[in-house]
């Protein structure tokens, strides 16, 4: 670290510490954080919840009742280290001991860590046999304006805390670099099973954009970000009742019963003419719809919305707004791919500042691709561009972000979560 960074915030210090990784960011973030109230594991790997996406029963909630997510978030994207397909003898048994020493160091929770690992069709087409009871496709463009690179990675990991040394530190155990993690010693590592071959890291939380939008591409240099908004577009996200449950996501039959499926896109922010041009109306109808800029629905950054975004409650719909309004909501689009009344998907997406630019990771849980599909297709509203409307113009808010990767994973049940094979026992 520099000496210029004892002008930073602590929040935006540790962001970057994060951002940066290794051992020495480790070393400068454990300076600047409280590290000493950091709890262990109050429950053994053997009392932790099948599900390995079952995060929210620890998670922290707001007011309203809304999850809180992790302020801090790490994804490693892996590249299995062997030939053929994974899983040589001790391979499997290496892997989950370091798993289960995350477990043990840290607490399930906000205060603690949180952590899911999946794995992509490159993994399972190391195997001969196919993979059994999920559809896994390979990643492909999902709209005609976008031309993301698809991710082959094997595997992947999502890390997240509200220290952003406990993400650090859990990474370097990973690789082996550390012999003790928060009081346990280290058992098992990546070395020899997984090298990590790219590394994207994030944040979510009130004022957290807000802190770190100066000097970013993709943010206008009058920072116009709000002050409290936990994500740079400026409004509140993850209303309760807008997520599918950790139940709707999960897989219900089949040999990864109790599993769920991940999309991760990594979106290119492009906020200038959001906040240069764009006026806050402009913004409220093109984030939830028309109907709530023109009530003046949305105070702030939307905290008095409650546990909802209220989209289910307005009058006419998504294709009348496009035809009278000349404008369609973001949250007005995503809501038509509900079914019986309930959301699809489970968002656990935050922004980053990789590389100087403002951007989000856009990772969704579903107990299908085709889930996920079918809500991308909705948010993209290709049935909706006549008159002012058009493929990205005043369509919600496609024409503010830029789709660069795509990717698929699996995430197995924690019995299956270390290097499983296409049909498990």
């Amino acid at each position: 670290m520099h000496e210029s960074d004892r002008g930073l915030s602590r929040r935006a210090f540790v962001r970057s510490a994060v951002a940066i990784g290794g051992a020495s960011a480790l070393s400068a973030c454990l300076q600047r954080e409280e590290t000493e109230d950091v709890p262990q594991a109050a429950l053994s790997p053997d009392e932790l919840p099948r599900r390995q996406h079952a995060w929210n029963e620890f998670l922290s909630t707001d007011d309203a009742g809304n999850v809180r997510p992790p302020e801090h978030h790490l994804l490693l994207g892996l590249e299995y280290a062997g030939d053929g397909p994974a899983g040589a003898t001790g391979e499997r048994d290496q892997l989950e001991a370091a798993f289960r020493t995350l477990e043990q160091a840290y607490k399930r929770g906000n205060e603690g860590l949180v952590f899911a690992m999946g794995y992509g069709p490159a993994y399972f087409d190391r195997f001969d046999a196919d993979l059994r009871g999920v559809e896994l496709p390979d990643p492909r463009p999902l709209a005609p304006i976008e031309d993301p690179t698809l991710d082959e990675y094997d595997a992947l990991l999502h890390l997240a805390s509200d220290y952003g040394h406990v993400t650090l530190s859990a990474e370097e155990a990973l690789k082996g670099d550390l012999k003790e993690l928060n009081g346990i010693t280290v058992e098992g590592s990546f070395d020899g099973v997984f090298e990590v071959a790219e590394r994207r890291t994030g944040f979510i939380g009130p004022g957290m954009p807000a802190e770190r939008q100066s000097g970013i591409s993709g943010i206008p240099d009058s920072e116009p970000v709000p002050e409290n908004a936990p994500m740079f577009m400026g409004f509140k996200t993850g209303f309760r009742q807008n997520q599918a449950s950790e139940d709707r996501v999960t897989i219900q039959d089949g040999l990864f019963a109790g599993g769920t499926t991940i999309h991760l896109s990594k979106l290119q922010l492009h906020l200038h003419q959001w906040y240069e041009q764009d006026s806050r109306s402009q913004r409220v109808a093109k984030m939830f719809s028309p109907t709530h800029a023109d009530k003046d629905l949305v105070e702030g950054v939307g905290e008095n919305l409650g546990d909802s975004s209220g989209i289910t409650e307005i009058p006419g719909s998504a294709a009348e707004d496009a035809r009278t309004e000349g404008t369609v909501g973001h949250a007005q689009k995503a809501v038509r791919a509900r079914e019986n009344g309930e959301p699809i998907i489970l968002r656990r997406d935050f922004d980053s500042t990789d590389n100087d630019t403002a951007s989000t990771h856009f990772l969704a849980l579903q107990r299908s691709i085709a889930d996920f599909v079918t809500t991308r297709e909705a948010m993209t509203g290709s049935d909706l561009t006549e008159g002012a409307v058009g493929p990205r113009m005043n369509n919600g808010i496609l024409q503010y972000l830029t789709v660069h990767n795509r990717a698929n994973y699996l995430v197995p049940p924690r019995g299956l979560r270390s290097l499983p094979a296409p049909t498990p026992q």
